[in-house]
């Protein structure tokens, strides 16, 4: 979701500028910052931007620069004039003579409220049109921008599921000295009990047996989270937004590791779980970035 894009536009010499920034969120967090005059479209452009970017901390800045000569401001003459009449006939009560400096009053006049505005000057459709152009060829260089970043996360994350899978693989190579492992663990229980016992219940020794094996076996596990792996790399190379489904798919295959990890009374096995749980936190930290 982290993009930038930037678009400048002439309007009969006024230059519109207009910048977009985007970073990771989970939802459309929009902050525009527009020129007054064109405060009457701003729901129209908040709708445009968010329809474009779709989601993501989104600042967007839009800067109207006049024209050479043109002026921004106006005086208000009546109200200036006004403000004369009041100091002349304030300073008809004091003895001191008058200064009959206009400039005394000016200085004085022009630091009262009001005396400058904005000039009030409409919207022009044509104007409106120009930027709303620029707005959108801005939105389309932050999302190339975003593309280009996508396609590096591509790599990344495909990598970190590859290598999940292949010390799936190694984990299965390891099954058979797992089993031979456990075996040899209940053999030498069994042993034990069999010291401090004269004789064993061979049927509830079978349950327990079964029950065991039933409980440690990690088959069913290691079949989802290679399923689980393969849906993430063909919804990594679907068109359009999957940055959630992504992530619910990350907390499953999360789910199988940890399990299997539980499950696994081996120490190479528990060595190539923490590398799988590694790669993980590399692929849930940058599917955030991922609309």
């Amino acid at each position: 979701m982290t993009g930038y894009g930037k678009q400048s536009a002439n309007y009969n010499g006024r230059l519109l500028t207009v910048e977009v920034r985007t970073l990771n969120s989970k939802q459309a967090d929009l902050n525009l910052r527009i020129p007054s005059i064109f405060r009457e479209k701003e729901f129209e452009l908040r709708d445009l931007i968010a329809t474009t970017l779709n989601r993501g901390k989104i600042d967007v800045f839009i800067q109207r620069d006049l024209a050479p000569g043109e002026s921004g401001t106006q005086l208000n003459e009546s109200l200036i004039s006004s403000y004369y009449e009041l100091l002349k006939k304030v300073e008809k009560q004091f003895k001191e003579p008058s200064s009959n400096n206009a400039a005394d009053y000016l200085n004085l006049i022009m630091k009262m409220p009001e005396v400058l505005s904005p000039a009030g000057v409409e919207l022009e459709d044509d104007e409106y049109q120009v930027l709303k152009t620029a707005v959108e060829n801005c939105l389309q260089s932050c999302q190339d921008f975003r593309s280009q970043e996508g396609m590096k996360l591509v790599k990344v994350l495909g990598d970190s599921v590859r290598s999940i899978l292949q010390n799936l693989k190694e984990i299965e190579t390891m099954e058979d000295d797992r089993i031979q492992r456990i075996r040899e663990r209940i053999s030498t229980n069994l042993a034990e009990e069999l010291k401090s016992q004269s004789k064993l219940d061979n049927d509830r020794f079978e349950q327990e047996l079964i029950f065991y094996i039933e409980k440690l076996d990690i088959t069913e596990e290691k079949v989802r989270l290679n399923a689980h792996c393969d849906f993430f790399l063909k919804t990594l190379s679907e068109d359009g937004p999957k940055g959630k489904k992504l992530s619910f798919i990350s907390q499953e295959m999360g789910r199988e590791i940890n399990t299997l990890g539980s499950k696994a009374q081996h120490s190479d096995i528990q060595r190539l779980v923490v590398g799988m749980k590694d790669e993980l936190e590399k692929i849930k930290e940058q599917v955030l970035n991922i609309l």
